[in-house]
């Protein structure tokens, strides 16, 4: 991308493409690789499209995404009843240990708590919620629990990213203390920051991922 406004056209133009997104209720603005997204979407679902769709355009260094959701009349719905409906998309869902996340409503925000022993059980339990009925807002603070063998978690995520990502060995440094593990390095693309971060919360043992990887 040459200018702000290149890069501005760029992800209006992926809004547009993205079949989940209403772009025309979304404005974007570009300055120096950080997109701002505003306006306002129909679901809490429109809203996560809109920010992964911007994320993915060349050029994003950082997304500020201040979008509000206004619910429809005939997708609103009570607290408890959006309750009762997180509860039992969970209970369904076979990848989320039973009884682990416990689940609290407040005008229509989603705050998901619990343990659970990998990251993808997390991401997957807020992927159930996200797309249900009256959801406004998610706030997912489950936890990791704790593994015992955690020794040689750098080494494991070093390889895990030759085997997965395309990226010089000295672009991306990976320490870690205990489970949590910290990020550092340059790479060319937002994209290529998120995939470095999931590739570390694959890793057995991670508790917490500190990304500090730069975009250039």
């Amino acid at each position: 991308m040459n200018t702000d406004r290149d890069l501005q056209k760029a992800v209006m133009a992926e809004l547009s493409w993205e079949p989940s997104v209403t772009a025309a209720h979304i404005g974007v603005t570009a300055k120096a690789g950080v997109v701002a997204l505003t306006g306002h979407v129909e679901s809490y679902a429109e809203k996560f499209a809109a920010e992964a769709a911007a994320s993915r355009v060349k050029g994003v260094r950082a997304v500020a995404e201040e979008i509000e959701v206004r619910l429809p009349m005939d997708a609103v719905r009570t607290d408890e009843e959006i309750a009762a409906a997180a509860i039992e998309r969970l209970s369904w869902d076979v990848s989320v240990p039973k009884d682990a996340v416990s689940v609290k409503v407040e005008t229509g925000w989603v705050t998901l708590t619990g343990q659970v022993d990998w990251n993808y059980q997390k991401d997957l339990a807020e992927q159930d919620i996200r797309r249900l009925f009256g959801v406004v807002g998610l706030s997912n603070q489950l936890s990791i629990k704790p593994h015992l063998d955690v020794a040689g978690i750098s080494d494991n995520i070093t390889h895990a990213l030759h085997r997965t990502w395309f990226y010089e060995p000295s672009q991306v440094k990976v320490t870690a203390e205990g489970g949590r593990v910290r990020l550092t390095g340059n790479v060319d693309t937002f994209h290529d920051r998120q995939t470095a971060a999931a590739t570390a919360w694959g890793a057995s043992g991670v508790t917490g991922v500190e990304n500090d990887i730069v975009v250039n």
